[in-house]
């Protein structure tokens, strides 16, 4: 349904999206993740052909997006982080009138109209006027909106923005049920909610993709311990590291002689009867905190971030 690559755009001399690549298949919902400023928004505007891009290819549902702009333009539902509605219409007509220059048949305008505001539930503001409604409603209506040509693609961005948690929860309610009749590409900044709704993330950082991965295996790789303790950290690092299992070890001070420490291990592995040893055989290293866990999105999040700017450092 996507294809991108070697995709580069160019504000002058800020590079905002760097050689990125990456395909999206029928059917999927795909989380699309990074910091402010990571090239979100500007992909998703070169994708649904708002943006030119500098450099690369890119196609939206077989449809080039530099040559056939129009065609690749009737295959999207495009929600903006920004919803731009007019404000003086109610609801119905402005969603008739979007039809219309959807180019929707008269015909089939009604049930269109009819179907999104029933699958956005929105069907009880239809004759409100959109200036009186809240921003949740108006996010409804923007989505309804995007649904209303019933295209294969729909590109959200932030789609949740501004809304409280019982419209967040309706909101993502409505997305997870575009699932296998639409493909659906959401960016946004709460990874909870791709936790929710996707099946797959892309993160990316200063331009750059750092992660693409269906999310049931990203906590497959390895595990996470959270260790706290009072000793030479430097020391305790050492001996961790000579454990089976163990990946890497990285610690940090949190005052008072005590230091936290974040170890990855294998996942088929469990370190802690060994640390527990280690420290009952050094007099002067107190244990205070042990704990595994499995890691989620959030540790890939910023280790992704983390990488990068490490590598911008280095630069």
């Amino acid at each position: 349904m996507i294809q991108v690559d070697h995709l580069s755009k160019f504000y002058g001399p800020v590079k905002a999206v760097d050689d990125i690549s990456f395909r999206v298949e029928k059917g999927e919902i795909v989380g699309f993740l990074g910091p402010n400023g990571a090239g979100k928004s500007t992909t998703l505007k070169i994708l649904t052909s708002y943006l030119p891009a500098t450099s690369g290819v890119a196609r939206v549902a077989g449809f080039d997006i530099m040559t056939e702009s129009m065609q690749v333009r009737q295959n999207i539902g495009y929600l903006p982080q920004s919803v731009p509605i007019y404000p003086e219409m109610r609801v119905d007509e402005y969603l008739s009138y979007r039809a219309k220059l959807k180019g929707v048949e008269r015909s089939e305008r009604m049930r269109r109209i009819e179907s999104a505001l029933e699958r956005c539930r929105a069907r009880e503001v239809r004759r409100r006027l959109i200036g009186t409604l809240s921003n949740g409603y108006r996010q409804r209506v923007g989505l309804a909106d995007a649904l209303v040509h019933d295209p294969p693609l729909l590109i959200l961005d932030e789609p949740t923005a501004g809304l409280d948690p019982l419209q967040i929860r309706e909101t993502l309610h409505t997305i997870r049920e575009l699932a296998g009749q639409h493909t659906v590409m959401l960016s946004t900044h709460i990874l909870s909610e791709v936790e929710s709704v996707c099946k797959r993330v892309i993160i990316i950082n200063r331009g750059r993709i750092g992660l693409d991965a269906p999310l049931e295996k990203l906590g497959d790789d390895a595990s996470v311990v959270t260790l706290e303790a009072r000793g030479p950290a430097e020391k305790i690092a050492d001996v961790i590291r000579t454990i089976d299992g163990v990946e890497r070890v990285a610690h940090s001070s949190v005052g008072d002689g005590v230091a936290a420490f974040e170890i990855r291990v294998r996942r088929d592995r469990d370190p802690r009867e060994h640390i527990f040893r280690s420290f009952a055989q050094h007099d002067g290293w107190a244990l205070r905190r042990l704990d595994l866990r499995r890691r989620k999105l959030e540790d890939h999040f910023i280790e992704v971030v983390l990488r990068e700017e490490d590598s911008a450092r280095v630069a």
